[in-house]
């Protein structure tokens, strides 16, 4: 049995880098991944661009199942497989397509009639089922289950005779959300959903252009952040584009589409140190803690100070801000180191006897009993899904002896499922749909002596800097964006 404490939080599909112009491009795709590593950690893939002692383009492909190092733990894949000029990456968690197949992992390289294709795709097409139904029915054949191969299918069937027209074409006929990196023989083209679901951004390194998930992806290269890829917005950098350094742009939507950035970008899925969406994660992570303290505070039980721990990592910023707010109103309280997490688990596997989810969490933490011990202890978490996880944790945080816990979430309860590429489990699964939204009731399953989280106008209102009209919430309220396949399944097309 595979221990996967992971699940228990919301899932991003992937992260996705390119690069053009580098004589060591599959290398600095390697780092990139390595620091998009959070965005996925089922599978990963490079792909490079070349040309054979004959003059033609050739793509030279490496992929396997598991985190970035394992699969490219053999370095003289760099020198002897891996290489060119150009690359692209991408880094996986299945949304669509089975998670167990190695056909599934991306980038996804065709040969047609205009050359290769390497494609890489973060996000989730929400009218791929009908899509795929229709190609099928032309007789296209499909190798893999994911949604992301019929972005190859359309363009490949584009009868335009131009590759970025071709590209046009086919990304006019998907809808739902998309970040895209496509490397052809000759350029690298980038795409982003008219809504901007999903971030995507443009960097430098001497020459070379960049493109990635996130920007901490340009950090680890010491790059330079130029701009984000606009939504609806595809960009091309070719020979020209290094020559010239002024990067093509084409806007391929003519009407002006809301944006509707996934907002729980920041308050889970990207790294504290990225900036997305035209702010900093940091700020915004922070920004949603103090609105928490605002509105849920928690105050002195007696003359001890009021501890504020996280849930390490991902809610650590936002703990930082919840405690500042919360001094701020007056409440004697320190923010403290809780609970120990353990980076080392890595893809842990446990025998059946052993299969018990306390097992599973004690593995993950280990709680600091000096700091907690008598204690009013608040506990900061992003969210919420199933509750399992965070049931065992009160439970690991009870035996340290506490006076009282309070558990604080920078989240509204989720009670709907995402079709843009969050994977939730089914909405029975779903803590705050199993007790219709009654936040005592699940306070009550949890064991805490009291759960508030943010209410979806407090969170709006939290990273209204951003603009509060400008989000996807559709996971808290079921306001969808776009139209949706309700009948649409992750397992759908799964052989």
């Amino acid at each position: 049995m595979q221990l996967n404490l992971e699940r228990e939080k919301p899932t991003c599909n992937c992260g996705i880098f390119g690069i053009f112009g580098s004589a060591t491009a599959s290398i600095e795709t390697y780092y990139g991944l390595h620091s998009l590593q959070h965005r996925g950690q089922e599978a990963c893939g490079i792909v490079t661009q070349n040309k054979n002692e004959n003059g033609r383009s050739v793509f030279h492909i490496q992929k396997g199942e598991g985190l970035v190092s394992e699969v490219f733990a053999d370095s003289s894949v760099f020198q002897n497989i891996l290489t060119g000029k150009a690359a692209v990456g991408h880094t996986r968690y299945s949304t669509t397509g089975s998670s167990e197949s190695l056909k599934n992992i991306q980038p996804f390289v065709v040969n047609y009639r205009m050359g290769n294709l390497a494609v890489a795709h973060n996000g989730n097409l929400t009218n791929a089922r009908m899509l795929r139904e229709e190609l099928v029915n032309e007789g296209a054949i499909f190798q893999t289950t994911s949604d992301t191969e019929v972005i190859p299918h359309l363009i490949a069937r584009s009868r335009m005779d131009d590759q970025t027209a071709q590209v046009g074409e086919a990304i006019g006929k998907i809808e739902g959300a998309y970040s895209l990196i496509i490397m052809t023989d000759d350029k690298l083209i980038a795409v982003r959903d008219p809504h901007g679901f999903r971030p995507l951004s443009i960097g430098k390194l001497n020459g070379a252009y960049i493109v990635a998930s996130e920007t901490c992806a340009f950090d680890i290269l010491s790059a330079d952040f130029i701009r984000e890829v606009e939504p609806g917005e595809m960009v091309v950098i070719d020979e020209e584009v290094l020559k010239t350094g002024r990067i093509k742009s084409i806007q391929l939507k003519e009407t002006q589409y809301e944006k509707k950035h996934c907002v729980f970008e920041f308050i889970y899925f990207s790294r504290p140190d990225s900036f997305i969406f035209g702010h900093n994660v940091d700020k915004m992570r922070r920004r949603l803690g103090k609105a928490l303290a605002r509105n849920h505070p928690v105050y002195n039980e007696d003359i001890e100070k009021v501890i504020v721990i996280s849930v390490p990592d991902s809610s650590n910023t936002t703990a930082l801000g919840y405690q500042r707010e919360l001094e701020k109103l007056g409440v004697d309280c320190r923010l403290e180191i809780g609970l120990i997490r353990s980076h080392y688990i890595g893809r842990t596997f446990i025998q059946p006897g052993q299969a018990k989810r306390e097992i599973g969490v004690k593995i993950k933490f280990n709680t600091v009993k000096g700091v907690l011990e008598g204690r009013t202890v608040v506990i900061v978490d992003d969210s919420i899904v199933r509750g399992t996880t965070s049931h065992q944790l009160v439970k690991l945080i009870r035996e340290a002896n506490p006076k009282s816990i309070h558990l604080r979430i920078s989240s509204p309860p989720i009670v709907h499922p995402c079709f843009y590429g969050m994977d939730f489990p089914s909405k029975e699964e779903l803590i705050g749909y199993r007790y219709n939204s009654d936040i005592d009731a699940i306070g009550k399953s949890l064991g805490v002596d009291s759960l508030k989280y943010l209410t979806i106008d407090e969170m709006l209102e939290a990273v209204s800097e951003a603009g509060k009209d400008n989000f996807c919430h559709a996971c808290f309220s079921g306001k969808y964006p776009t139209p949706v396949d309700v009948k649409f399944k992750k397992e759908i097309y799964e052989v």
